[in-house]
């Protein structure tokens, strides 16, 4: 691989594999390019398909050359497996070549001009349950021999389990990696959800390694922990209790466009192993995860309009004279010399959002998130069977003879309450902590 550093010819993970639906393409966005991920499906009156292939995704650019319309918008033909465009019925296999065009009267055209009419391909691969695009096209040779920057942390064999989190935000892939980069605001920003102000302790960092290729750190406060950042999007948390006890923070932050960015997380650990696995997805979703990134939300998305806003450079307009500030400065050196060149934007949107913009979870994450989108779909279900149940309840109640009211009526109404109070519970609060939450720092 090429010593100078190069946004496009690196591996990026964008989804995990359990938030992708299988039946339909999804539509990714990653350096300002729009690209479509979908599973090829079995063809009718073929043999089922092996363990392997049900782990294969495809990654091509989310246009189709007939006139342009998102391929994301397509559906998977039952009968070929193809992907078939929405607009026109036009369909892609694998490789991105066209195999049929509805419309055309003489097949051979299709045959004979294929180049023109294929969709450009990227190497696609799934590794560590995450999806992975290499996101160009021209450097296939160099995908393959370019290794996935997995981390060792998640590792079943090591004694680790983990879950793992997507969500896009509202603000660019700098502010970001500056933001995982800094372990110090947790006591302050988290406080209430991961963290505790009353808590909070000088943190000594000493750079182990600095190179284009890599940034290592050891960071001593609380506890001990190890901080690595791959560029461009791996940076990850080791974190020792000293007692046998290991948790890890893996997070890959991707840049999607101007002033947007995703994060791609895992959470690994070797101890509580049966509570991770009792926990639902979105239950830990819900009231930690998306807690978190929302604890930062507002904070980093006027942060960054402010720096963008000045004509200064970070230097000065940050004053950082801690020792917790050292990976943050050592990222932006590094942005300096080795990233500049190839990233995609030079500049970012000033233009702020409104907190609701910020904040929206269901945008940014719940229906990207297959466990999210599902719990949501079934809660909406399960207030309607309540509701449904308190009209049975109470209806049957007033046929009940005056005889036996007592003893049948009085249950049926305290049933149909009861039901109809939890209707009313997922509806005033926990549907709406799919929706929006707004994150009020002082009130916490």
């Amino acid at each position: 691989m090429s010593s100078e550093f190069d946004f496009f010819q690196q591996w990026y993970p964008v989804s995990p594999v359990e938030d992708l639906k299988r039946d339909r393409p999804t539509p990714i966005k990653l350096l300002g390019q729009n690209f479509v991920i979908w599973q090829p499906g079995n063809p009718s009156g073929n043999p089922s398909r092996n363990p392997a292939e049900l782990e294969t995704f495809i990654a091509l650019r989310d246009e189709c050359p007939h006139r342009l319309a998102p391929l994301s918008e397509g559906r998977i033909d039952e009968k070929t497996g193809n992907l078939m465009c929405s607009y026109h019925g036009w369909q892609f296999d694998e490789a991105g070549e066209c195999q049929k065009i509805p419309q055309l009267e003489n097949p051979e055209r299709l045959t004979n001009n294929a180049a023109n009419f294929c969709v450009t391909a990227f190497p696609c691969r799934v590794a560590n349950g995450l999806v992975w695009i290499w996101p160009d096209a021209h450097s296939k040779d160099v995908a393959d021999e370019t290794e996935l920057p997995l981390s060792p942390q998640i590792d079943a064999e090591k004694g680790f389990v983990w879950s793992s989190m997507v969500r896009d935000l509202a603000y660019d892939w700098q502010t970001l990696v500056e933001n995982v980069a800094d372990p110090s605001h947790v006591p302050f920003a988290h406080h209430g959800v991961q963290g505790d102000r009353n808590y909070a302790r000088p943190m000594k960092m000493e750079i182990l390694t600095s190179t284009s290729d890599l940034i290592d750190v050891d960071a001593q406060g609380n506890v001990k922990s190890r901080i690595t950042f791959q560029p461009p999007c791996r940076l990850e948390y080791a974190i020792d209790f000293g007692d046998g006890r290991k948790v890890g923070l893996v997070t890959y932050c991707l840049p999607t466009e101007p002033g947007r960015s995703r994060i791609v997380a895992q959470f690994p650990r070797n101890f509580d192993r049966q509570k991770l696995r009792l926990t639902p997805r979105w239950f830990e979703h819900l009231m930690l995860r998306n807690n978190v990134l929302d604890g930062d939300m507002v904070l980093l998305q006027q942060q960054e309009k402010l720096l963008q806003e000045r004509s200064e450079s970070w230097k000065t307009a940050y004053k950082m004279p801690a020792g917790s500030d050292r990976m943050v400065i050592e990222f932006r050196n590094w942005f300096d010399r080795h990233g500049k060149s190839t990233y995609p934007w030079p500049e970012i949107p000033t233009k702020g959002v409104s907190r609701e913009v910020a904040l929206d979870r269901y945008h940014q994450h719940t229906e990207i998130c297959g466990s999210c989108r599902g719990a949501l779909r079934q809660i909406q279900r399960l207030q309607l069977v309540l509701v449904g149940v308190f009209a049975i309840a109470i209806a049957s109640a007033s046929l009940v003879p005056d005889s036996s009211r007592l003893i049948c009526g009085g249950p049926l109404v305290l049933v149909g309450l009861l039901s109809l109070a939890g209707a009313a519970w997922l509806k005033r609060w926990l549907e709406p902590q799919f929706y929006f939450v707004d994150y009020v720092h002082a009130e916490r």
